[in-house]
C-alpha cells in the first residue's frame, strides 16, 4: 500500500513539474522565431524585388539612351515676346501702391498688376496666330500699279477673287446709291429712279427687287441684314429682305442722306429742309429733332469711335451733332466753297473732305487742324476710306484710289484707278474684303482693291459666316447692350473719368461748412522713442526723410522716363548699325 501510494504520489509529482509555468519570452526572442519563419518567404521577395529592379534598370537606361539619340531642344521654354508687341497690347501705366498701404490693398495691387501683365503677354501671343494677312498690289520695275486694268487683276488672281470683280448694267433706273450690310455678305442698291434691289453678291444670289415708283435719295441697311430703310422722295420707309413694306414714317420727310448707328440702334437722316432727326429702330420713335439753319444738307458721314454725325454744308463749314444738343458740337471752316464730300475712318482721328474749290484736305479731328492738302483737278464729288485706310475719291467717271493719305504724309500719286462709263454717284467699301462698290448711271461696278479689307474680323461683333441663329442671337445681346442716346459725345473715354469740376465744387462747400479740409494730410507728428532715440536731432532726420514725397515721386518718374527714352535710343541705334553693315566690318576691332 505504501509502495503503491509512493507510486502514485511520485506520479503526481511528475506530472505537477511537467506543468510548471514556462518563463515569459522576450522581445528578441519572438523576433528571433519570427525571422526564423518569414525568412523563406522575405527571400522569395527580395530575389523577386531584386529581378524586378533589374528589370527597371535596364528600361531607364534603354530610355536615356533613347533621349540621347533624339534631338534636344535648343530653344527651351517659351519664346520670348517681341517689346513692340507687348507696347501695343499695354493697359496703361502701373498702379503705385500708396505709402501707409494695408497689406489687403497690397496684394490687391500685386494680383492685379500681375493679371494685367499675363493678358498682355497671352495677348501679344496670341496676335501672331492671326491666321490672314492684308493684300497688296506691287508692279515690275518702272510701273505704276494706277496702270494696271482690273481685268489683268481678275485674271491674274484665282477664280474666286477674280469673281469679285463684276458689273451690273442698269442704265434705265440710275445713277444708283449702294450700301454693304456690315458682315459684308449683303449688297442694297438704289436707283435714283425707283429701282430698289438686295443682292447677296458673293453667291450672286437675289434676294428682293422692286420699283417703288418714286424718286430715291438714299439706301441703308439696318442693323440686321433683314431690314433696311428707303430714303424716297416724300417720306421715309422701312421694308424686310423680301421687299414687303414695314413701315412708312412721316414724320421724316425730304431725306437726302442717311446714317445707321449700329450700337445705339438708331437712324440719323439729313433733310432737304435743314432738319437733322434721329429714330430709334429697337422703339420706333423719334428721339431728337434739330433745327441746323444751315440750309440743305446732301453731305453727310458718322463717326464710327464716338457715333457723332457729321455735316458738310455749302458755306465751306462743317458741323458735329449729337442728338443731346441742339446746337453743333464743333464747327470747322474747311474749305473756301461748298463742302462736296467728307469720310471719317475707323478710329475717330481723320476725317477727309473735299470741296467745291478742288481740294481734298486731311483733318486731324483730336486738334481740329489740317495736316496736308492737295489739289485735284476735276476735283472729288465722292469719298470713301476702308478699314485699312484707303481713300477712294470719285473725279468726274474716274475712281482713283490713293495709299498712305492719313497721317503726316502729303497725297502723293494715286495706288490704282479705273474708269466707268456713267457718272459716279457712290462709293463704299466691303467690310473684311478687298472690294470697293461703286454706283454710276450706267449700274454699278465692283472693283478689286487689293489690301483694303480687314483680313481678320471679330465673330463676336460681325461675323460674315453666321448662321440665321447666330444672328438671331446676336440681335438679342445687340439689344440688351444697347447703348442709350444721352451717350453720345465727341470724347466717349469722360465716362470713365471723375467730374473734376463737381468734385471740386462739393469739396469746397465742403471745407467752408467743415471749416477745415477734410481731405488734407496731416502733419507727420513723430513718435517718442525711449532710449535716447527722441532727441532733436534724431526727430528732425525723421521730419526729413518724410518730407517733399510729392516731389520725390515726380523725380522717380522723370527718371524713368529717361532711363526707358535712352533703352529706345540703344535700340534703333543697334537695329541701324545691323542694317548698315558690310563686308569689311569684320576686319574692325
Amino acid at each position: 500500500m505504501a509502495e503503491v501510494m509512493s507510486e502514485g504520489w511520485t506520479g503526481t509529482h511528475v506530472e505537477k513539474m511537467k506543468k510548471k509555468k514556462k518563463p515569459p519570452k522576450r522581445y528578441w526572442e519572438e523576433t528571433e522565431n519570427t525571422d526564423r519563419s518569414q525568412r523563406p518567404e522575405e527571400e522569395q521577395t527580395k530575389a523577386g524585388q531584386n529581378q524586378n529592379k533589374s528589370t527597371v534598370q535596364e528600361k531607364s537606361l534603354k530610355r536615356k539612351n533613347e533621349e540621347s539619340l533624339e534631338k534636344k531642344d535648343p530653344f527651351p521654354g517659351e519664346a520670348p515676346i517681341p517689346h513692340k508687341q507687348l507696347q501695343k497690347f499695354q493697359r496703361g501705366k502701373k498702379c503705385k501702391v500708396p505709402a501707409g498701404a494695408r497689406e489687403k490693398l497690397k496684394e490687391a495691387i500685386a494680383f492685379s498688376e500681375s493679371m494685367s501683365e499675363h493678358a498682355q503677354k497671352q495677348a501679344a501671343r496670341y496676335d501672331l496666330l492671326l491666321p490672314e494677312d492684308a493684300g497688296f498690289l506691287e508692279g515690275d520695275e518702272d510701273e505704276d500699279t494706277n496702270t494696271i486694268s482690273q481685268d489683268d487683276i481678275a485674271d491674274a488672281v484665282d477664280i474666286t477673287s477674280g469673281s469679285k470683280y463684276f458689273n451690273l448694267h442698269l442704265s434705265q433706273f440710275g445713277p444708283y446709291r449702294l450700301d454693304y450690310s456690315r458682315t459684308g455678305r449683303n449688297l442694297l442698291v438704289g436707283g435714283k429712279k425707283g429701282h430698289v434691289a438686295c443682292i447677296n453678291w458673293q453667291t450672286k444670289d437675289l434676294m428682293c427687287e422692286m420699283n417703288v415708283m418714286e424718286t430715291v435719295n438714299d439706301v441703308k441697311w439696318l442693323h440686321t441684314e433683314a431690314m433696311f430703310a428707303v430714303a424716297q422722295k416724300r417720306w421715309l420707309y422701312i421694308y424686310d429682305s423680301k421687299g414687303v413694306e414695314l413701315h412708312c414714317v412721316k414724320k421724316f420727310n425730304d431725306v437726302l442722306r442717311m446714317q445707321f448707328l449700329p450700337y445705339h440702334f438708331l437712324l440719323a437722316t439729313a433733310s432737304a429742309t435743314g432738319f437733322l432727326q434721329y429714330l430709334d429702330v429697337s422703339v420706333g420713335k423719334e428721339v431728337a429733332a434739330i433745327c441746323t439753319k444751315t440750309g440743305r444738307l446732301d453731305v453727310m458721314a458718322q463717326n464710327p469711335h464716338n457715333a457723332v454725325i457729321h455735316l458738310g454744308h455749302s458755306n465751306g463749314t462743317i458741323t458735329l451733332w449729337s442728338p443731346n444738343q441742339k446746337e453743333p458740337l464743333v464747327k470747322m471752316l474747311c474749305h473756301r466753297g461748298g463742302v462736296r464730300s467728307l469720310t471719317v475712318d475707323k478710329t475717330g482721328t481723320y476725317m477727309v473732305t473735299s470741296g467745291l474749290d478742288r481740294k481734298l484736305k486731311v483733318y486731324d479731328i483730336r486738334a481740329f487742324k489740317p495736316l496736308h492738302s492737295c489739289f485735284l483737278p476735276a476735283g472729288a464729288s465722292c469719298l470713301s476710306l476702308s478699314q485699312r485706310g484707303l481713300l477712294s475719291a470719285a473725279t468726274g467717271d474716274i475712281v482713283q484710289v490713293y495709299q498712305n493719305v492719313l497721317g503726316s504724309s502729303p497725297v502723293s500719286k494715286p495706288y490704282m484707278a479705273h474708269r466707268l462709263r456713267g457718272q459716279i454717284w457712290g462709293l463704299a467699301y466691303c467690310p473684311f474684303e478687298d472690294v470697293l462698290g461703286i454706283g454710276h448711271g450706267e449700274g454699278f461696278t465692283s472693283m478689286i482693291v487689293p489690301g483694303a479689307g480687314e483680313p481678320n474680323f471679330d465673330a463676336l461683333d460681325s461675323n460674315p459666316y453666321r448662321s440665321h441663329k447666330q444672328r438671331q442671337e446676336w440681335e438679342v445681346k445687340a439689344l440688351l447692350e444697347k447703348i442709350q442716346p444721352e451717350l453720345i459725345g465727341l470724347d466717349p473715354g469722360q465716362l470713365s473719368k471723375v467730374d473734376q469740376a463737381s468734385f471740386e465744387q462739393k469739396h469746397k462747400e465742403q471745407v467752408e461748412a467743415l471749416g477745415f479740409d477734410p481731405l488734407a494730410k496731416d502733419k507727420f507728428k513723430p513718435r517718442n522713442k525711449k532710449k535716447g532715440r527722441s532727441s532733436a536731432g534724431a526727430i528732425e532726420k525723421r521730419k526729413r526723410k518724410v518730407a517733399h514725397e510729392d516731389q520725390r515721386d515726380e523725380i522717380r518718374q522723370t527718371v524713368q522716363e529717361r532711363t526707358e527714352r535712352e533703352k529706345e535710343l540703344k535700340e534703333k541705334s543697334k537695329e541701324k548699325k545691323l542694317e548698315n553693315k558690310s563686308t569689311l566690318d569684320r576686319f574692325r576691332k
